[in-house]
């Protein structure tokens, strides 16, 4: 196996490569304290022999990993914990209280995937899934203190993605690890060591209210860094929050203007999409071509729209009912 790429930081912090779909795409990052090593977020099953060469290249060995962190359940994510619990002997599994109950009995989460995916194209992305024993899962409530190895961690309560997302403050970084929470930035689109971000809308718990309070959350502690599941490192935060709660909006007004049209909403949605993010990133200064941003883009946008469809959805559905 090629070793996957990684990105190491200061502070102990690196990203390694998830090998999810494409390179850099999706990162596992790994804090290490005197000897003591903690994962953010697990890839699919497929992604765990990676990290353990990436282990074993800095002289740690599967004993040394203390915990593991999830975000949130979502499989790109969380789809490699089980695995993780089989390989790591000593590590517990540190969870949102609204993803714990599916990591012990991930029957649900693994029946909802099926049923997007099929069972075989399931088993071909991420794996095999399997309950985790209740006795090594941690739960982390909003403001949960730990420590790695003496280094302080706390824990937010960050929805607006999904309701089970918590994001992590590391206090020796001066950095959170925001899964989700604060978007999606791919190494492909930095211009000049400036990034481009946007937001991740995907099925099925997206709220915009919650999403504009926990970036809002993050900033009021002027972290100096975001570490990003997609991908890796992120500076420049003021001009990154203020560009998404801009795209949170615009999300929000494209979803909208589209449920009143009596066309085909998911391709309204979709190209309305994809026409912000081009404008965006030509105004960024990205010299990529829009077949190679679209080719880069397309599943995001699909997952997107998707989640910016549920959300309608459930507006609908709420104004109904009352």
């Amino acid at each position: 196996m090629t070793l996957p790429l990684t990105i190491d930081y200061d502070h102990g912090i690196s990203a390694i490569d998830a090998q999810f779909h494409r390179p850099q795409r999706a990162s596992i990052h790994l804090i290490v304290e005197n000897g003591v090593a903690a994962l953010i977020d697990t890839g699919t099953s497929f992604s765990i022999p990676g990290v353990i060469q990436v282990l074993n290249e800095k002289n740690l060995t599967v004993e040394d990993v203390a915990f593991i962190f999830l975000t949130h359940i979502h499989l790109d994510h969380a789809g490699g914990a089980s695995e993780c619990m089989r390989c790591f002997p000593n590590a517990k599994l540190v969870v949102h209280p609204r993803g714990a109950r599916h990591m012990a009995d991930p029957t649900r989460l693994v029946a909802g995937a099926m049923a997007v995916y099929g069972e075989a194209e399931f088993k071909r992305v991420y794996g095999e899934i399997h309950p985790i024993d209740a006795d090594r899962i941690i739960e982390a409530p909003d403001e949960f203190r730990m420590k790695l190895n003496g280094r302080p961690l706390m824990f937010l309560d960050t929805p607006g993605h999904a309701r089970h997302h918590y994001s992590i403050y590391d206090e020796r970084s001066n950095a959170f690890f925001t899964g989700d929470t604060f978007g999606v930035s791919y190494r492909d689109f930095d211009v000049d060591g400036m990034e481009f971000i946007f937001p991740t809308t995907t099925p099925v718990q997206f709220d915009p209210v919650a999403a504009h309070a926990s970036i809002d959350r993050i900033m009021s502690y002027d972290p100096q860094h975001v570490f990003l599941t997609h991908y890796g490192r992120v500076g420049h935060l003021s001009q990154h929050a203020e560009s998404m709660h801009s795209l949170i909006d615009c999300f929000v007004e494209i979803a909208e203007r589209a449920n009143k049209d009596n066309a085909d909403r998911y391709t309204t949605i979709s190209t309305a999409i994809q026409a912000l993010l081009l404008n965006r990133l030509a105004q960024h200064g990205c010299q990529l071509t829009p077949e190679e941003v679209c080719d880069l883009l397309s599943s995001d946008i699909k997952l997107n729209t998707q989640g910016l469809e549920h959300w309608l959805d459930q507006l609908t559905a709420r104004i109904k009912h009352l």
